[in-house]
């Protein structure tokens, strides 16, 4: 079962986590590039303050993002920002979905997304817990994939494990921090998977989330399966 206020609260402590390592930088800091191709650091906090007010409209029923091409010009529009504005607009944003999120509402409702993707209204708030957990990552500031909560990272793996499931291009793959276990991609055609991939579980979400190369993950049975971008 999706707690949705528990993941609001965790939404809340992630993004106070965020707010608290931004601030320490400069400006000039935050024109670097980000771990992102093509975005700065600005790009990522723009991202990550738009998101916001986009799950916001998804939560009461507008649509996402009135274009793709509107939400790539925001994002642009808003990466040069000085960092006390993007602070600022951080916080504005979450708060408003914090807002949003309290708000009396069916959360066992359907709920549009972007590109027609659909999804209970209760996992939104995870979907927002993601966006500011990896985007920190991102940032490149000394938060990094291991530092991510246990929880989230159990969870975020299985997420993505998920959604890979069936790909015809992913094969057959059991994922496992020698713990846990997860099963992605086709269907196996015979008794078990094609392909046993191991390793830590920060390692496990790199590699699902286009974070990192696997190449600390080993795999049995054949090679690495190579993702496609999520």
């Amino acid at each position: 079962m999706i707690d949705h206020a528990h993941d609001l609260a965790s939404v809340r402590d992630a993004t106070e986590r965020l707010l608290t390592a931004v601030g320490k930088l400069d400006h000039a800091s935050v024109t670097h590039p980000s771990r992102l191709p093509g975005w700065s650091r600005g790009h990522v906090l723009a991202h990550l303050a738009r998101n916001a007010d986009a799950l916001v409209n998804v939560l009461e029923g507008r649509p996402m993002y009135v274009s793709g091409e509107a939400r790539d010009t925001d994002i642009e529009r808003d990466a040069p920002r000085a960092l006390d504005v993007q602070l600022a607009d951080l916080r504005e944003s979450a708060a408003r979905f914090q807002e949003s999120g309290a708000a009396p509402a069916d959360w066992s409702r359907t709920v549009e997304l972007r590109n027609g993707v659909t999804d209970s209204a209760s996992r939104v708030p995870f979907r927002r817990w993601v966006e500011v957990e990896l985007h920190h990552v991102d940032l490149g500031i000394g938060y990094e994939l291991e530092d991510l909560p246990a929880e989230f990272t159990e969870r975020e793996i299985d997420f993505l494990a998920d959604r890979f499931a069936g790909h015809p291009d992913v094969p057959a793959t059991r994922v496992t921090d020698g713990t846990r276990a997860w099963s992605t991609g086709r269907k196996p055609g015979g008794q078990g998977p094609e392909v046993t991939v191991t390793g830590p579980p920060a390692d496990l979400l790199g590699w699902l989330a286009g974070r990192r190369d696997g190449s600390a993950l080993t795999a049995a049975g054949g090679p690495l399966p190579a993702l496609p971008p999520l």
